[in-house]
């Protein structure tokens, strides 16, 4: 079996950390609560650890999931940035030598699991992609994660599995984006896929970020190697945004140190835009162009009288009331 799927059903291993330990002058009167990774580079879970205070990052914890007992890591101190609307489950415990030596145990299974659940599929016929087996810390729930192209009916899969593998087996339906992420790999670019490598979790991506990068709208230099758009068209969409409010719209009209010409094209990151010139185009910094729009405002502006707008001392004077006057003189 190849490096990435032994990769897939293996334990989760040590996580990165970086967070603060926990203060001991922490107020008691607050409930302890702590995030947990169950795979590294994954979703961080908050639970409530109150009563294992002395908990730091890196610990490794025994709680409560939808899928059975399970262990995570401890990546964080504190609870969540975004407040949640359910209360925080307990953690069961601090796990312990024992408890590792079983996760590999388990690990070592569910690949074996795996592998057999994939010769189950292929005699079948499915056209689904076992990704990654996981069993629950006590042994009797399995959860069988795997990607397909359009849905796929599981019913008699699920029933020959669950004999072949005598355990509760649950099949959980990946999307395009987490098949990609589990499989780990190459992205286009030639570096390890984002949403592999440090993406915990995704983000909506629209054909506009890529419109407003200027990037080419061919499928294959916008989408990805899971069949969506690419998530790094999100990293440097904001400075685009912001740099273009900065510039002129195209095809609007502006006057240059070569004349006035026709805006062609927008330079965002260069803050400059190309601008055509009579036959010729120049490459104009920001601050040399000033819309015509603008300016012709401004002359108007400043060639109308006093009272409209323009510099008093030309045209129409403005009027001092006689009260005034009167006062003045006084």
């Amino acid at each position: 079996m190849g490096m990435a799927a032994r990769t897939a059903v293996g334990g989760p291993g040590p996580l990165p950390s970086g967070d603060p330990p926990a203060s001991p002058n922490r107020q008691t009167s607050s409930p302890f609560i702590v995030g947990i990774r169950f795979y590294p580079v994954t979703k961080v879970y908050h639970f409530d650890a109150t009563g294992h205070d002395d908990l730091r990052v890196g610990d490794f914890v025994i709680v409560e999931t939808s899928r059975g007992r399970q262990m995570g890591q401890v990546v964080s101190i504190g609870p969540p940035k975004e407040p949640v609307g359910t209360p925080f489950k307990p953690i069961e415990r601090r796990a312990t030598g024992r408890d590792l030596a079983l996760r590999q145990h388990l690990a070592n299974k569910a690949e074996r699991a795996l592998e057999t659940a994939r010769q189950i599929a292929r005699e079948m016929g499915l056209s689904i992609k076992l990704i990654r087996a996981e069993y629950s810390l006590d042994g009797k729930h399995l959860t069988l994660s795997y990607g397909s192209e359009g849905k796929v009916d599981t019913k008699t899969l699920h029933r020959r599995l669950n004999r072949s593998l005598r355990v509760q087996v649950t099949l959980r339906q990946l999307g395009p984006r987490d098949v990609a992420k589990m499989t780990g790999e190459y992205g286009a670019c030639g570096e390890p896929r984002c949403c592999a490598l440090f993406l915990t979790e995704f983000s909506p991506i629209s054909i506009r970020m890529a419109k407003e990068q200027g990037v080419s709208l061919n499928p294959t230099e916008i989408t990805g190697m899971c069949g969506r758009l690419r998530c790094c068209l999100l990293y440097e969409y904001e400075q685009y945004v912001e740099a273009r409010q900065r510039l002129p719209k195209k095809k609007s009209m502006v006057k240059t140190p070569y004349g006035e010409g026709k805006v062609m094209d927008l330079l965002p990151l260069k803050d400059a835009a190309i601008v055509q010139v009579e036959d010729k185009l120049y490459e104009v910094p920001r601050k040399d162009l000033q819309p015509l729009e603008e300016l012709r405002a401004l002359e108007a502006k400043a060639a109308a009288p006093c009272d409209r707008g323009g510099p008093c001392g030309r045209g129409k004077e403005a009027k001092v009331p006689p009260a005034e006057v009167t006062q003045a003189e006084a």
